[in-house]
């Protein structure tokens, strides 16, 4: 089974870091990103920018916004897909990731939703 597991963030309490400080906190996610790959499960690991757009249709017609939207201060800072027999397998790989193994993430609101993920049959859309 496919597992896909969103990374999220308060934004606003990482918001007045400086790059340097970002630099220094991702360089300590290393290790703990290196033990998450090293178990083979892991089939893509991405970030994701703070800006985006939402595309809708909308009374008929296609409407692309600035986005993206999140109704609360948390926002979706990155995104990773593994393979797992069952969602207990699943979760003790996430919780492998930087974001729940380092200290420095609770007080920027880190944490990982563990999300089964269904695919289409279709030749072209092959995950």
């Amino acid at each position: 089974m496919k597992f896909l597991c969103l990374g999220y963030l308060d934004r606003e309490k990482m918001k007045d870091l400086s790059q340097s400080e970002i630099d220094v906190i991702m360089r300590e996610c290393r290790p703990y990103s290196e033990k998450l790959y090293n178990t083979g499960q892991v089939i893509v690991d991405t970030g994701l920018e703070a800006t985006g757009k939402s595309v809708r249709r909308l009374n008929g017609r296609l409407t692309i916004t600035d986005g993206p939207f999140t109704e609360t201060k948390e926002m979706i800072g990155g995104a990773f897909l593994i393979e797992a027999n069952d969602m207990d397998e699943a979760i003790r790989i996430a919780s492998l990731h930087p974001a729940v193994q380092m200290t420095v993430g609770e007080q920027f609101g880190w944490r990982i939703d563990v999300r089964p993920v269904h695919t289409f049959e279709s030749p072209e859309l092959k995950v």
